[in-house]
């Protein structure tokens, strides 16, 4: 595999080969999903060990830390946009491992709050800044299918993380799992400042003043694919915040699965692994608009079943996980595609554009998926009832940015493949 410009006639000094680009990405978005799915085998134990009151408020180790990445997402990208992309995450970086070394030695329920909010702040880098650093090399469609290679590979980390949880739970304390997670944050921190070029061109660094702040987020509002493609994404990612905000409890709870739980978990993780790897071959051909916006539709088709087993008193663990599987797929098919079209307006200030895409959409979905999780109440109903009405009000949120003219695929829409072949 050969090295690869950002964009036709720009190489960097030093660059790094695609496969190896890609994986290091995954990694360091996937951050994110090490700090939160090894913990949901040890809820439990957690709250026992800082007496916790209630089951349901076990959930704020986890919506604190969306609370805290919406946050940091406002200021990482700026940043970034200014002093460059390595320089900037690998700083953050830093700042998060320190913070998980916090939350290990936590004790009260206080205490993990603040420092599971700090590592959420902090981590808020490892996601933007990455987004500002695809958009660098890749636009349009190209950089709807780097990105869902990117998460094709990112879906194997919450695939095994509730698995690498549960096996440190079963020879250590829960504390050990944000001891782990510190490590292995160190050990993506060598990799990226070892391995990743600066992939910012010095002619697209911003200064930092609030009007350029201000252009370029009234840029995005603006355009009206950009405001709206973000909404409908923070929108319907909703129900994955929902998901993970309940899901620990519906294992325990209601089916009573503990056991299962890391394996059934990774099951239906992974079908969102499949979704991206499929969408990554074919948003070449069809469009990152065409498959997303039937995405969306299948994903509320599909928690209407959903609803209709439940009601009518039929729901079972293999039913869950059936259509909670297939609902997850669809959401794959969204993440890259809507981040890649409201992203591909902004080659200059690309990291001002990513830390208001990620906070937007941190923002909504953090808390229409706090509500989902809150809203637990023994069944899976108000889950399955959340995906579909945060769906569909995801669907129309398109519907406006698109016009209503939905399923085109307009012809500036990205490279070819021939030119995203060219780019590898």
């Amino acid at each position: 595999m050969t090295d690869h410009p950002a964009i036709p006639g720009e190489q960097p000094k030093k660059d790094i080969a695609f496969r190896e680009f890609v994986m290091l990405c995954a990694c360091l978005m996937a951050m994110n999903a090490l700090s939160i799915d090894p913990m949901l085998p040890a809820l439990p134990a957690i709250g026992q060990d800082l007496a916790i009151p209630h089951p349901n408020d076990r959930q704020l180790i986890i919506s604190i830390y969306f609370l805290g990445l919406g946050i940091g997402s406002l200021l990482f990208g700026v940043l970034s946009d200014r002093f460059g992309r390595k320089r900037v995450l690998g700083g953050a970086m830093v700042m998060f491992i320190l913070s998980s070394i916090a939350c290990a030695g936590a004790h009260s329920f206080a205490m993990i709050l603040v420092a599971r909010a700090c590592a959420g702040f902090f981590a808020g880098a490892s996601r933007v800044v990455t987004v500002g650093i695809v958009r660098d090399r890749f636009k349009g469609d190209a950089m709807a299918r780097v990105m869902s290679l990117i998460f094709a590979v990112f879906m194997l980390i919450p695939v095994m993380a509730p698995t690498f949880g549960q096996a440190i739970l079963w020879i250590a304390p829960w504390r050990w799992i944000f001891w782990a997670l510190a490590i292995l944050a160190t050990l993506i921190l060598i990799w990226m400042m070892a391995r990743l070029p600066e992939t910012l061109l010095p002619e697209n660094r911003l200064r930092i003043s609030a009007g350029v702040i201000f252009r370029t987020v009234g840029s995005i509002m603006r355009t009206r694919s950009s405001i709206g493609y973000m909404m409908a994404s923070g929108v319907v990612m909703s129900g994955l915040i929902g998901f993970i905000l309940s899901v620990q409890q519906i294992f325990f709870d209601i089916f009573g699965a503990q056991e299962i739980f890391p394996f059934a978990f990774a099951v239906i993780a992974g079908s969102m692994g499949i979704g991206s790897l499929v969408n990554s071959r074919l948003v070449s051909r069809f469009g990152a608009r065409r498959l997303s916006q039937a995405a969306v539709l299948c994903l509320v088709l599909i928690n209407v079943v959903h609803l209709a087993v439940i009601l009518a008193g039929h729901e079972t663990l293999a039913s869950f996980m059936i259509l909670q599987g297939a609902t997850m797929m669809t959401v794959a098919f969204t993440a890259s595609n809507f981040s890649a079209i409201s992203m591909e307006p902004f080659a200059k200030g690309a990291g001002v554009a990513s830390s208001f895409q990620a906070f937007l959409t941190t923002a909504v979905s953090s808390a229409l998926g706090s509500v989902i999780g809150r809203a637990f109440d023994g069944t899976t109903l108000p889950l399955t009832l959340g995906l579909a009405v945060f769906g569909s009000i995801s669907f129309l949120i398109v519907a406006w940015a698109e016009r209503g003219k939905l399923f085109t695929r307009p012809h500036h829409a990205g490279l070819r493949d021939t030119e995203f072949e060219t780019l590898r």
